[in-house]
């Protein structure tokens, strides 16, 4: 394949932005034009669940800003507040809300993911969403009038809610339908350390459960639990999980299944399309299993990549290996995790204490270290992820601690 001379970036994500950096640092001297549905330049997302709601870091904040260096560097024409509608493959191009299109030699599918919504969800005042930094800004604007706060799903994004809502000193009850938290990823023991965190800082947890309703006159008054329960409560942020964002794909003839289906290098189902980040479900070598990762380092890592395979040539391109990590500041706990954990795995402690909640515990399944979660031990999160990346046995993992 030739070398492209317009490229287009269907989303102004952390993945999109940093492939354009990429594309740049490695020479492309064509267009290089890039789409975002919301107004805002790409900004740094894990903080507004933490500091922006905690009111530690204003929008116009520097360190929510992704790109370091100046804008016109990148010489990208940015589309802000635009949103990608359709994609042609044959036709290479990409249709926008404005009623225009862009013509493209290659397209980088990176419009990342959308928070899921519950089961008739109504359309109350007080019922939150949180994925955007305009949903932050709306949920921080109700915290600050001191609300009751129930948060409908205690993974990471709502345990950190929680931990920012008791920051302020407000009511919060969490309900998680596990009978721990983080069951599916971690396992039960693990879960169980993540619920007695928000016990000690006086969340009332309720897990087993499910929010049957939402109810109010106008705005959200009371929550109705599968156990017959009535929660009077005056916020409502649902934090379970999100959808890859390729409703506006459904016309293009591309192979979608929770995600844009992409090989090992990033290509999708069609000539010229590439997929990274939240959006992208993508064949792992590390692994040998098709995922779709919603973490930070993927976004830039498989950005970095795709923009580099963009340019390679066929014979060129190079396969996207990657160790998932994340990390999640909740109360004084850092909490780290990298791998492809589930709760039938093998789990170990190897170092410290869970009593503490300073401790390191690995995972293993078919003879292989897979996985490694740490409280308040960070470095050994690189170590591990290391063994991971090398296919380590269960039995070097072992001794390595």
């Amino acid at each position: 394949m030739a070398t492209p001379r317009k490229i287009v970036i269907a989303g102004a994500s952390l993945a999109g932005l940093r492939a354009a950096e990429q594309l740049r640092q490695l020479g492309f001297d064509g267009e290089l034009v890039m789409i975002g549905a919301e107004p805002h330049l790409p900004y740094d997302r894990p903080p507004l669940s933490k500091q922006v709601l905690q009111g530690t870091w204003e929008p116009d904040s520097e360190r929510l800003q992704l790109r370091r260096g100046p804008w016109e560097d990148l010489q990208l024409d940015l589309r802000l507040g635009r949103r990608a509608t359709a994609l042609d493959p044959a036709a290479r191009r990409v249709a926008l809300d404005d009623g225009t299109s862009e013509p493209w030699d290659a397209v980088l599918i990176a419009t990342g993911a959308g928070a899921r919504r519950m089961p008739g969800q109504p359309e109350l005042e007080g019922v939150h969403l949180l994925r955007s930094l305009d949903d932050a800004l709306a949920l921080r604007a109700q915290l600050e009038r001191g609300p009751r706060v129930l948060v409908v799903g205690a993974g990471f994004i709502g345990a950190e809610v929680s931990a920012s809502c008791r920051s302020r000193g407000l009511e919060v009850v969490v309900v998680e339908p596990q009978p721990v938290p983080l069951m599916r990823g971690l396992g039960k023991e693990m879960g169980e350390v993540s619920a007695q965190l928000h016990r000690d800082h006086g969340v009332d947890l309720r897990c087993g459960l499910l929010v049957e309703s939402v109810e109010g006159d106008g705005r959200v008054e009371r929550a109705r639990l599968s156990d017959g329960s009535v929660l009077d409560v005056d916020a409502v942020v649902v934090g379970i999980g999100a959808a890859p964002e390729t409703g506006w794909l459904e016309s293009s003839g591309l192979t979608i299944d929770d995600g844009v289906v992409c090989d090992a290098f990033c290509r999708a189902s069609a000539a010229g399309v590439w997929a990274a980040g939240d959006v992208a479900r993508f064949h792992n070598p590390v692994f040998d299993e098709v995922m779709r990762i919603e973490h930070w380092s993927n976004a830039v890592d498989q950005g970095v990549l795709a923009a580099a395979n963009i340019l390679a040539g066929e014979d060129g391109v190079q396969p996207y290996e990657h160790v998932p990590w994340f990390w999640s500041d909740q109360y004084d706990a850092r909490i780290q995790f990298a791998g492809r954990m589930s709760a039938d795995d093998e789990m170990q402690v190897v170092w410290g204490s869970v009593e503490e909640r300073r401790f390191v515990a690995i995972y293993g399944r078919a003879g292989r270290i897979v996985g490694v979660l740490t409280f308040g031990r960070p470095r050994a999160v690189i170590q591990y992820k290391k063994l991971i990346a090398a296919g380590a046995s269960w039995e070097e993992a072992l001794a390595a601690g």
